[in-house]
């Protein structure tokens, strides 16, 4: 436990409002529950854990509410700020000290275990046969770096997907294999690209992310892969939307429709997803409707067989979080609203740059709801987890957040997410 600081008398704040809060008799929740009442707006339970543990702190406006709700000064509250940003920097730069090691790093060399252990090419055997269980071990090895990016951004992970991709392929074009073998290696082949696309477009390298997509979709049906030629369609229509292309409905049209029959059900959910998402975009809510309810129609058939790999992250929750964006952007957030904050509550900060981008459509929900502070608040929460990430995506849409906000800089919060923003 953090204690006063040596010769000042100071507390830092988290200390401090934890001894207040329990001198009341009250817990979070129910501190939460008087200063939304005060203020006249919710404030969640989260905050108050957050500003005790430091890992937020309060900014000018919620030291004005905490001073009327304790009856303590306001300038005490800055000081005991002040004094816990100080310990956070030394508690930082002790850690980085003593582990020698960032954030990107040690998330990419554990989950990456293993991974090297394997090189493609010495898969060859005498005569550079690839046997029938080549596939098999490159598929593992794939599924390990396609979860890399559940924690790290496109710009950690680009080069290495893009050293796999042509190492596969080089095995592809040097190998003697049956044309089974043939078959499983042009879907692998499709699959490490789509990863390789979505880095890049990750980190903003749109042209290598179209590249990449093609040799997917070229791949994939090559392999006769109806799911994963979908899955290639789709990643093109997202790519159109962030460039701002005119085809991203088209695409995802044809991604949906290319799949057969058979086809996994969480397989289609995605697609659908993405099919929602290039209509909501577009305007056409008739039809962005239409295409969320194939989605949850389908994300909650039961079946036998497991989907493939690379849908592995798709689930309820993150159908949900398609729903919510895409009303969202409907400026429907009466719709969106729920949806977001429900699925939201059960993801990890460890998923830093998702739940940011995640929460800064919740943030444009409330702030056309007419909750401009509380949509400032998950603003300031957006920037706090974009920090450090290698992914343009949550920087962007932060700064639409704060653009969009402009025009009320006169709250105070407002004001100090500005400063804050262009600092």
């Amino acid at each position: 436990m953090m204690t006063k600081q040596e010769g000042d008398g100071v507390e830092p704040i988290g200390l401090l409002l934890r001894r207040l809060r329990m001198a009341s008799g009250r817990t979070q929740e129910e501190l939460a529950a008087d200063l939304s009442a005060r203020r006249g707006y919710p404030l969640e339970q989260g905050a108050v854990s957050r500003w005790e543990t430091h890992e937020r702190l309060p900014d000018p406006a919620s030291r004005t509410l905490l001073s009327a709700e304790f009856g303590v000064p306001e300038e005490e509250l800055r000081r005991a700020v002040a004094l816990a940003r100080r310990i956070r920097r030394q508690e930082k730069q002790q850690t980085e000290q003593e582990n020698n090691v960032d954030r990107r790093g040690f998330i990419t060399a554990s989950a990456g275990a293993g991974i090297a252990v394997i090189q493609p090419l010495s898969l060859l055997s005498s005569g550079r046969r690839i046997g029938a269980d080549v596939p098999g071990q490159l598929s593992q090895r794939t599924a390990r770096l396609r979860r890399l990016d559940d924690f790290v951004g496109g710009g950690d992970t680009y080069q290495m997907y893009v050293r796999e991709l042509e190492a596969t392929t080089r095995l592809a074009d040097e190998g003697v294999y049956t044309e089974a073998t043939g078959c499983d290696l042009r879907g692998i082949i499709a699959e490490q690209a789509q990863l390789a696309g979505w880095a890049a477009y990750d980190a903003g390298r749109y042209e290598e992310a179209r590249g990449h997509y093609m040799t997917a979709l070229a791949a994939s049906r090559a392999a006769e892969d109806t799911a994963l030629e979908g899955n290639s369609l789709a990643f093109l229509a997202y790519l159109e939307w962030a460039v701002g292309g005119g085809s991203g409905v088209k695409f995802a049209i044809a991604a949906y429709e290319v799949l057969g029959a058979s086809t996994a059900p969480v397989v289609r959910a995605l697609l659908a997803d993405r099919l929602a998402w290039q209509h909501a975009t577009s305007g056409n809510a008739r039809e962005a409707d239409y295409a969320l309810g194939v989605a949850e129609e389908a994300i909650h058939e039961h079946d036998a067989e497991p989907g493939p790999d690379w849908a592995y992250w798709v689930d309820r929750d993150e159908i949900a979080i398609m729903t919510g964006r895409c009303w969202a952007e409907l400026h429907r957030p009466l719709r969106a609203i729920p949806a977001l904050e429900d699925a939201l509550s059960r993801y990890d900060d460890t998923r830093a740059r998702d739940k940011a981008l995640y929460l800064s459509w919740l943030a444009s929900a409330y702030l056309d709801a007419g909750e401009i502070e509380h949509a400032t608040a998950i603003t300031g929460r957006v920037l706090d987890l974009s920090e450090g990430l290698a992914s343009i995506r949550p920087m962007e849409r932060a700064r639409m957040m704060v653009k969009r906000l402009e025009p009320h800089r006169s709250l105070a919060p407002v004001g100090a997410l500005l400063e804050r923003a262009k600092s």
